[in-house]
């Protein structure tokens, strides 16, 4: 079998250009929302279909076909004959033509064209339902094919005469997207076609111009197609993780990997992969300067079985792939590396620290003490949403100082400022930021460095940075009232400047930003509401959070250590009393509901074993009887630790309108949970949850719930002040100055993105 070179791979570069902008073409004509008219009338296929007889042996195949119709017609929720899955009324009028008079006139042309004998009939209709179902299937998913429907559905017409005139497939193939000729190619016969090497071959190169981190699944499939040396180069070198992962297995694809030899990036990471020590992931960090030679695996091995040792080799090749950054030049593996780095920084220092937070401060911090100011930057900005407010205050922060000489410019400046909006919104969360910025040796510094803060947030990607921003303000404007008004002069400014040179998305995050910094003083009366075009901020009406018999369901979730354990029975001894009852009855789960008052009902998941996954187990069953019963949680409320987050937001409801999560400051998992439900008021904390806070907080929304009352946060949380005002309770942060969370959902509102 031929192999194609990488210089004739170079060649069909153009061409893959060229498909994928063919694709981008159709889409942007697909969703194109100007119209000349808004009265215009949508030309659809209006001709009528004669009346025709199916054959009795294949009528069983057109009811198969008309099934998978109207399922594929349902997916909007309604089952009727129109398919409305967009704003654009054009589209759907285009697409609900498609799934009807198209799939119907394909239909009748099968059972009436006499050149056609009954296999091929059978298999074009069996064939027409399959692709019915590929389009439902993945309708929702990121690889959906819905919005080409009609290409889709004109192409299995031209690929069918194609077959039954014995004729090659693969010119009508040539110009389309992916997604339309991968859907087009779903029924099962072709791939006995006469061409369907070369189709196959085709379609492995539109997928990986397409869908490249899907290359290597496919290719495991196929690894003896002509393309797979070539497209292991071209898409190893842009995914070298991948590359990594399928060379380490023992298959022929993993034999291929393993038989080119001419490239060094892919000879480095075999080598790795298939290391005898199975060390590989210790090595792949620094896979840009082992290809370069700066560094063996010798100098890593003497470095790995050392916590202090590899941290700190990789806080150094940290800071030199953040140098060549700024010069344009990316290292390959860079995330790799930072996403070791923040899982060192938290499993061998922050969950060290943070479990120690009961023990003196001489014992607590020992790990810290060899840590270096640069080490300890990143141990902080790294964890941020895990690390304890005191393992930050008392522990990495002072020593950090310490350790750079009190003169915070210097560190930021050796670490190039890598993450430093990170930093800052960190430090205003943790009350430092002052003390930070007087240790500049000049005001100037300090000065340009918060106007830079604010500053070309249109250029960076995804909305992260904006979050640090936003989640900043709130904790500036308390503490350093001068620096919350220049923030605000700045933002405006930048506002301004996104406004003259019409930036779409700098004038979405700065008109947002301006208008939260504003709500910040409550005393302004910013409505977010209607400035921003967002669900009310300030308030969660009691309707809102009632199912159609009045009832409010709340879920609790619950993880099997001790700390767990103990914080489960606690939970339930808040429950005693007159207004409510508990049902132990089940052995993986609690309900509590009230007695008195409008109904709610509180499930809880028990606390079972961890260590057997037991109470996994439980929350999964808790949720299938939620769903087997139709009760729908409004309200979501995670009982555990931070590293137990994820779980809690992987099972929580999409119905959820109030989400307690306890130390949920980081941007992943906010932005997770307003994946999940994008309506959320978020009630999140810096610290650890104590029980003499969480407690009358509990105690407090249960009630307001019970009697039937709106929560409005800001007399709400006066309320809950009154009731908890302890040390920590300053770590709680209500949903109206939760504005990183504000701020994406105003974004996500104003641009129309999900995916950011």
């Amino acid at each position: 079998m031929k192999i194609l070179s990488h210089t004739h791979f170079n060649r069909l570069i153009p061409f893959l250009a060229i498909l994928l902008f063919l694709s981008a073409d159709a889409n942007a004509q697909l969703f194109r929302k100007k119209r000349k008219k808004k009265e215009e009338p949508v030309k659809v296929f209006v001709d009528t279909i004669p009346a025709y007889t199916v054959a009795i042996n294949r009528q069983m195949m057109q009811e198969k076909v008309d099934k998978d119709q109207r399922s594929l017609l349902a997916i909007d929720g309604k089952a009727d004959k129109q398919l409305n899955i967009s704003s654009d009324e054009k589209l759907n009028a285009a697409l609900t033509d498609a799934a009807t008079k198209r799939v119907d006139w394909l239909q009748y042309e099968i059972e009436t064209n006499d050149s056609i004998d009954h296999r091929l009939k059978t298999n074009y209709l069996d064939g027409l339902a399959q692709i019915l179902r590929y389009v439902k299937t993945y309708s929702r998913s990121s690889q959906s094919a819905i919005q080409y429907l009609p290409q889709i559905i004109a192409t299995y017409k031209q690929l069918m005469i194609a077959n039954t005139q014995q004729k090659p497939i693969i010119n009508i193939l040539r110009p389309l997207s992916y997604d339309i000729a991968n859907t087009a190619l779903q029924p099962d016969f072709f791939k006995d076609h006469s061409d369907a090497k070369e189709v196959r071959d085709l379609m492995l190169l539109k997928l990986a111009g397409r869908y490249p981190e899907k290359t290597f699944a496919a290719l495991k499939l196929y690894p003896e197609a002509a393309v797979a040396d070539s497209l292991i180069r071209a898409v190893g070198h842009k995914y070298p993780y991948l590359l990594y992962d399928y060379a380490q297995a023992n298959n022929k694809l993993s034999y291929r990997i393993q038989n080119i030899n001419d490239d060094p990036l892919i000879v480095a990471i075999v080598a790795m992969a298939r290391n005898p020590n199975k060390s590989g992931q210790f090595y792949f960090p620094f896979l840009d300067n082992i290809v370069k030679g700066k560094i063996t695996m010798e100098d890593i091995d003497a470095a790995k079985n050392d916590p202090v040792k590899y941290f700190r080799l990789l806080v150094q090749t940290q800071i030199e792939y953040t140098e060549r950054a700024m010069n344009g030049d990316t290292a390959m593996g860079h995330t790799s590396l930072l996403k070791k780095l923040e899982q060192k920084a938290k499993d061998d220092f922050v969950a060290k620290i943070n479990g120690l937070h009961e023990r003196p401060d001489g014992i607590r911090f020992r790990c810290l003490q060899p840590l270096n100011a640069e080490e300890l930057y990143y141990v902080a900005v790294l964890t941020n949403g895990l690390i304890y407010t005191s393992s930050y205050t008392n522990g990495v922060y002072p020593l950090m100082m310490r350790k750079a000489d009190g003169k915070g410019d210097e560190l930021l400046k050796k670490l190039h400022f890598d993450h430093y909006r990170k930093f800052i919104s960190q430090a205003a969360a943790y009350n430092t930021l002052k003390h930070f910025l007087g240790s500049f040796s000049n005001n100037t510094d300090a000065h340009d460095l918060m106007k830079s803060f604010v500053t070309g947030l249109e250029k960076t990607d995804g909305l992260e940075d904006g979050v640090d921003v936003a989640d900043s303000y709130a904790s500036v404007a308390e503490t350093l009232p001068e620096l919350a008004k220049d923030m605000l002069v700045n933002v405006k400014e930048n506002l301004d400047r996104n406004k003259l040179n019409n930036n779409k998305k700098g004038i979405a995050i700065y008109d947002i930003l301006y208008n939260l910094f504003l709500s910040a003083d409550t005393a302004s009366h910013i409505d977010l509401t209607s400035q921003l075009q967002i669900p009310p901020v300030y308030n969660v009406p009691i309707s809102s959070l009632t199912n159609e018999n009045g009832e409010v369901i709340s879920q609790v979730f619950f993880y099997g250590d001790q700390d767990g354990r103990n914080i489960f029975n606690g939970f339930l001894n808040m429950f005693g009393g007159g207004n409510w009852k508990i049902d132990g009855s089940n052995k993986q789960w609690v309900v509590i509901k009230s007695v008195k008052g409008k109904p709610v009902s509180i499930y809880a998941n028990r606390p079972l074993d961890e260590n057997k996954g037991l109470d996994d187990k439980a929350q999964q069953a808790l949720n299938a009887y939620l769903d087997e019963n139709n009760l729908h949680p409004t309200v979501t409320i995670h009982r555990g630790h931070s590293y137990y987050a994820e779980a809690t937001i992987g099972y929580m409801a999409p119905t959820s309108k109030i989400v307690f999560m306890g130390s949920c400051g980081g941007f992943n998992l906010i932005d997770s949970i307003l994946r999940k439900s994008e309506d959320a008021h978020i009630i999140a904390s810096k610290q650890i949850g104590r029980t003499a806070i969480n407690k009358p907080f509990f105690h407090l929304l249960t009630e307001k719930l019970r009697t039937g009352s709106d929560i409005d946060w800001i007399p709400f949380w006066k309320e809950f002040k009154s009731r908890a005002n302890v040390a920590g309770f300053e770590d709680y942060i209500p949903p109206y100055k939760n504005l990183g969370a504000i701020f994406i959902k105003a974004y996500k509102k104003e641009t129309g993105e999900t995916d950011v």
